[in-house]
């Protein structure tokens, strides 16, 4: 029998500055929630042209972005580029080193590029393992309709008798793009051992059970209770709007946290580790010796 996950806590992303010029509502990764394993930090970006987040490394995590409005450039120090259009989303495995820049496309009407970007840890015995990406186009994403009021997008998981493609990050993680209408509800399963969270993109929707019911209103994240295997959403029939919002949920590691910036390790001298590497472009760093990316040129001034 499904048991459904109770609310631990809902709270607003507060809106700040990040990177150059860019905007992020910040919910994970902040004093509100910090290192609910496997999420290290969930922003939710908003990019103008002249912002961006230019050239910068990383270290033992992988980033999983989603992008919602707009179009996202990328190009790092081993040669590889593209970009992301409005649906597109990139997984991309640090491992033991990567340098890189994400710059957004300049809009013709200058409207901002916007997006969800999640960092999810490594396990410790992955990260010294080679960079990678993985990038699933929004053609490619399976959708499944619940009734004929609840729409997925499955872009990782099962939901709906809808399986996801397969393979795209090393950490078990499910996503989901839920969208449903007025008088909607679901009932979407979530596997054991798996911490869990909602982040309200649009509108607004009723989850949890009983009398333990919360409203979540946009740009606010939903975090669950890790007992459980059921999370349970609703929109009224009088709601005057869809509500859309991602369902997130990640395997849980049992290991240290230790983060510096865009480090995250196991141990503080495994970061001091990383530092000396980056600096003096070894172990991992070599292609960084000189390296400036094209796309983020437009930055310096």
């Amino acid at each position: 029998m499904s048991v459904p996950r109770a609310i631990r806590k809902v709270f607003l992303a507060v809106e700040q500055s990040e990177g150059a010029g860019a905007r992020v509502r910040r919910s994970i990764g902040t004093p509100q929630l910090r290192n609910f394993s496997p999420f290290l930090m969930l922003d939710h970006f908003s990019i103008k042209p002249g912002a961006g987040f230019p050239d910068h490394p990383h270290r033992g995590q992988e980033t999983i972005t989603y992008l919602l409005t707009g179009g996202v450039d990328h190009e790092d120090f081993a040669g590889n580029a593209g970009t992301l259009e409005a649906g597109d989303l990139q997984f991309m495995t640090a491992g033991r080193g990567i340098m890189h820049a994400e710059m957004p496309r300049q809009n013709p009407d200058g409207s901002a590029n916007v997006g969800l970007q999640l960092w999810v840890d490594l396990p410790a015995k992955l990260k010294t393992c080679e960079p990678r990406y993985r990038d699933l186009r929004a053609a490619e994403i399976p959708q499944a309709d619940i009734g004929d009021k609840v729409h997925v997008k499955v872009i990782s998981g099962q939901s709906g008798g809808v399986d996801s493609v397969k393979d795209l990050a090393y950490t078990p993680v499910w996503i989901l793009d839920i969208e449903i209408k007025p008088g909607g509800k679901l009932a979407q399963p979530v596997p054991r051992g798996f911490n869990a969270f909602s982040y309200q993109l649009e509108g607004s929707a009723i989850f949890g059970s009983g009398s333990a019911k919360r409203t979540v209103e946009q740009f606010h994240n939903c975090v669950f209770e890790a007992d459980g295997d059921m999370v349970n959403v609703e929109v009224p029939e009088n709601a005057t709007s869809n509500a859309r919002f991602v369902l997130i949920a990640g395997q849980i590691l049992d290991q240290k946290v230790v983060q510096y910036g865009p480090f995250v390790l196991n141990s503080p001298e495994e970061v001091r580790q990383a530092l000396f590497d980056y600096q003096f472009q070894t172990n991992g760093f070599e292609r960084a010796k000189d390296w400036a990316s094209e796309i983020g040129k437009s930055m310096v001034h």
